[in-house]
């Protein structure tokens, strides 16, 4: 059976994705983070997903470098499955997400400056 997100783990989720992550990313890092490595099928239980949601979500992840996949064999015939592991922990992520939002703020307010400047407002 597939643990389900706590409500920490949902409350960050839900913080996560204020500062801007696609939630379903932000289910995603934090499931894996608290799971470290799992399949696809097993993700889209936790985080109350659908297959091409999280394909997606993974797609974005390994273009970013936050996640590392590898092929598992199955018995028989069919496709491979899937395995999915976060190359940055949890902490790593909400980091550089900080960072990335805080320059965010700092070239906005530089701008409102500006405009209040060319206006004459200030």
């Amino acid at each position: 059976m597939v643990e389900e997100l706590s409500d920490k783990e949902e409350k960050i989720v839900k913080l996560l994705s204020e500062t801007g992550l696609n939630r379903n990313i932000a289910k995603v890092v934090v499931f894996l983070s608290k799971v470290g490595e799992a399949i696809s099928r097993d993700i889209e239980r936790a985080a109350n997903l659908r297959q091409p949601e999280v394909s997606l979500a993974m797609k974005e992840l390994k273009d970013w470098g936050w996640v590392k996949e590898r092929e598992l064999k199955k018995k028989g015939k069919g496709r491979p499955l899937k395995s999915y592991k976060l190359t940055l922990d949890l902490k790593e992520i909400v980091s550089e997400l900080v960072n990335k939002k805080r320059e965010e703020i700092k070239r906005v307010e530089k701008d409102l400056i500006e405009l209040e400047k060319l206006v004459g407002i200030k």
